[in-house]
């Protein structure tokens, strides 16, 4: 199938395609990288009168290494992201979770905050905003605003922004010092959605657990976040009892049932998911298999630093 027909708005600047959203409403929809938004319109389960395209847009390419995180802009791609090594250095969780985005061409073209504002459950970088405690640019004619990630999704394919709003870039949030991240999905085939993941953060301190937290695809309505803390805090890494946290993830997500999977095999293969990434996360922490991580990651970086 083909889109229905819509008008294509080209602006050069954030303030001209606000002006077309304020013209527009609900019949304009930004258009960025376009790899979620085009096979919607391509079977016409959306068909809005006006795309605004901002690949016109200067300034909205660029990536941002700051002392609380990493800020992207609108237009960076998933694949710009994914070969920053500054980003990588700063925050492994980007590049952990990037590699399993679809496929090589979609990361290419795809942009990061088009997956963030998309909103879509099944999405990996929603999860990893939602864990990283970051946040949405978010600009109108009325002002701009910055949105916590808790706040941003509503629901599934649902977000707080308004009809005349555009998202302008997105931050995620550095964990503190002693953390180690990991990432884990299981998908039918290589590139698919996938039937359950799992994005974990643990930070070890003086041997001994301090803070672990998990955030799960494709398996709650929005990106939530679970707080293990309580449960594994003050407890070494070699001797935790990841059971016990896959029992509290199992309890805590609510997934639906599809034609590809059943509830109970999705919460089945997130109990499976959270004890791995967790226990790789816990390992990542200590300042050997940091290192080692680091260097394993560097010599498979397939692109400069953008």
């Amino acid at each position: 199938m083909k889109p229905s027909a819509f008008v294509h708005h080209a602006p050069h600047s954030v303030e001209e395609a606000l002006a077309v959203l304020v013209q527009f409403g609900h019949d304009g929809k930004v258009l960025a990288g376009g790899q979620s938004l085009i096979p919607i319109l391509n079977m016409r389960l959306a068909s809005p009168g006006h795309l605004v395209d901002i690949n016109r847009v200067a300034g909205l390419d660029t990536v941002e290494i700051t002392p609380d995180g990493v800020h992207i802009g609108a237009l960076v791609r998933h694949a710009q992201l994914e070969r920053h090594d500054g980003a990588f250095v700063h925050l492994p969780l980007l590049r952990q979770a990037l590699v399993n985005v679809a496929h090589p061409v979609i990361r290419n073209r795809g942009t990061t905050v088009g997956s963030i504002a998309h909103a879509d459950p099944s999405g990996e970088m929603p999860a990893v905003l939602a864990l990283t405690s970051g946040y949405v640019d978010v600009a109108s004619s009325r002002g701009n605003r910055t949105v916590a990630a808790k706040d941003f999704f509503l629901g599934p394919l649902e977000s707080c922004l308004a009809e005349d709003e555009m998202a302008t870039g997105a931050s995620f949030g550095r964990f503190p010092a002693g953390t180690g991240t990991a990432f884990a999905e299981s998908t039918r085939r290589h590139g698919d959605y996938a039937l359950a993941g799992v994005a974990a953060a643990v930070t070890v301190t003086d041997g001994v657990i301090t803070a672990a937290r998990a955030s799960f695809v494709s398996v709650t309505p929005t990106p939530d976040v679970l707080d293990l803390s309580d449960l594994l805090a003050g407890v070494a890494p070699q001797d935790c009892d990841w059971a016990q946290a896959s029992d509290m993830a199992i309890a805590h997500v609510d997934p639906d049932a599809d034609i590809h999977a059943s509830a109970d095999y999705r919460r089945m293969l997130v109990g499976v998911l959270v004890a791995r990434v967790l226990t790789e996360a816990a390992s990542n922490a200590t300042p050997t298999a940091a290192t080692d991580a680091t260097a394993s990651t560097a010599t498979n970086t397939t692109g400069p630093e953008s």
